[in-house]
């Protein structure tokens, strides 16, 4: 044979081998499970949802609720986590969990939507609490496991994690709710987003309001005051109980500048503003 016939025959051969390891190869790996896909710590299909739908304070219900395949996406993918999460570092997990409370929230009220609730309600007609067992008995599934909002909200983030600044994170769908984030809370800039949450929360009427020597503070600081005492107690005044210290440290720290400077005088009186349960819904027609 010539030396061309030769050389086609052995490329031939080489072709036939590398076919034969590559069968051989995907047969081996046929029957094993596939490691799911890495976790996206970026959030990048959630943070498009939050920029289509979140309206400074508020959210478009309507238009989530007619795309709510997006937001049905958003939320699977926080059980594709699995158990890896508590191998995760310390932000990664809180923003993981802040970030799975604010979508499990956003499919409670989608579920429900529009709320009108019975004509003998206490709460706002249109309100979260209209919803059965919202917090304690409606179930979602994260990191491998079957969680209610409670679940993340008193199980997890707060006695594992000790931040007081998740409760200016997690969004309840009310009006009185700190606001619902724009962007998904990330590892990277965890710190400096839950400052800025709390300063955006306190910036506003229904967060923080100077009257005269009084300060009016969110019904957060009066269900959940205890949990700023260990952080925020020595920022404020040597006055008072360890609760309102901690409260006028708050103040103090993310506060405007008046007020911020009538908690650091020492004669601030603390008190508390009325809490809007109502959904924190897009204006329609002069409705919400």
């Amino acid at each position: 044979m010539g030396d061309g016939v030769t050389r086609r025959m052995a490329g031939t051969l080489r072709t036939i081998i590398v076919l034969l390891l590559s069968a051989v190869t995907a047969g081996s790996t046929a029957g094993r499970p596939q490691a799911p896909p890495a976790f996206d710590h970026g959030y990048r299909a959630y943070a498009a949802l939050l920029r289509a739908h979140v309206r400074g304070a508020r959210v478009d219900y309507r238009a989530l609720a007619a795309g709510r395949p997006a937001l049905d996406a958003v939320a699977a993918g926080f059980d594709a986590a699995a158990a890896d999460v508590e191998r995760w570092s310390r932000n990664e997990q809180i923003a993981f969990w802040i970030n799975a409370y604010n979508v499990f929230t956003l499919r409670a009220i989608v579920d429900h939507y529009p709320i009108r609730g019975r004509w003998f309600s206490l709460a706002p007609r249109n309100s979260i609490r209209q919803i059965d067992g919202v917090w304690t008995t409606l179930t979602w599934r994260a990191a491998g496991r079957t969680v209610t909002l409670d679940d993340i909200e008193h199980r997890i983030l707060r006695p594992v994690f000790r931040d007081p600044r998740v409760h200016f994170a997690l969004n309840c769908a009310s009006v009185s709710c700190p606001p619902l984030a724009a962007e998904p809370y990330r590892a990277a800039t965890l710190d400096a987003d839950l400052d800025a949450a709390a300063r955006r929360h306190l910036a506003g009427p229904l967060g923080l309001v100077v009257d005269s020597r009084t300060l009016r503070v969110s019904s957060i600081f009066k269900w959940y005051g205890e949990d700023f005492v260990e952080r925020f107690a020595d920022a404020g005044p040597a006055v008072g109980s360890p609760v309102d210290r901690a409260i006028l440290g708050v103040v103090r720290t993310y506060g405007p500048a008046a007020a911020a400077a009538l908690a650091a005088s020492g004669r601030a009186r603390v008190r508390f503003l009325d809490y809007d349960w109502s959904l924190n819904d897009v204006a329609r027609d002069g409705r919400r």
